[in-house]
């Protein structure tokens, strides 16, 4: 893999990349060097790279191995959603206090999901990941994440509609 297919294929899904990276340290500027350290480690290891049937699921596989790495080293080891990272994008249609609150919501609701549900959530529909992306990070079937998805957002609906439904 030369230095454009390198930029093209890898370097180009760092802003993919790092929403998770952001999620998992909990603190953006090391995100930041996360993601710089995971592109050099791709470089060194660009010639099996271009070889590799899917590239995509293994650069987040790799980022994600990096940041738990990190974690581990750091302990206390804690993977949660940081107040700093924004759920969703605000449309403005909210108001500011409304927007806090379900954010508040959204991010006790997904702390209550069991794990592969709330980590396919997150990547699906927060990160934007393809289930064949979300497939080599997790190490699952495809079928099985559709499955996990389902329930997710039947769950955070379920909730979401007790929580802000009075009567």
């Amino acid at each position: 893999m030369d230095t454009t297919e390198f930029e093209q294929k890898v370097v180009s899904l760092s802003p993919r990349v790092y929403p998770m990276v952001v999620r998992l340290l909990g603190d953006q500027d090391r995100a930041k060097d996360a993601v710089q350290e995971v592109m050099l480690k791709l470089w060194d290891k660009r010639r099996q790279l271009g070889k590799h049937p899917n590239i995509n699921g293994f650069v987040f596989l790799t980022a994600k191995n990096y940041c738990l790495d990190l974690l581990k080293r750091s302990r206390p080891l804690v993977i949660a959603i940081d107040g700093s990272t924004s759920l969703f994008t605000d449309t403005g249609s909210r108001e500011p206090m409304e927007y806090e609150e379900l954010q508040k919501a959204i991010r006790s609701i997904l702390k209550s999901l069991p794990a592969p549900q709330s980590e396919v959530l997150i990547m699906r529909d927060l990160d934007g990941m393809e289930f064949n992306e979300i497939a080599m990070v997790m190490n699952l079937k495809v079928e099985h994440l559709r499955v996990l998805l389902s329930r997710a957002r039947k769950q955070v609906a379920k909730q979401l509609k007790t929580t802000f439904c009075y009567g």
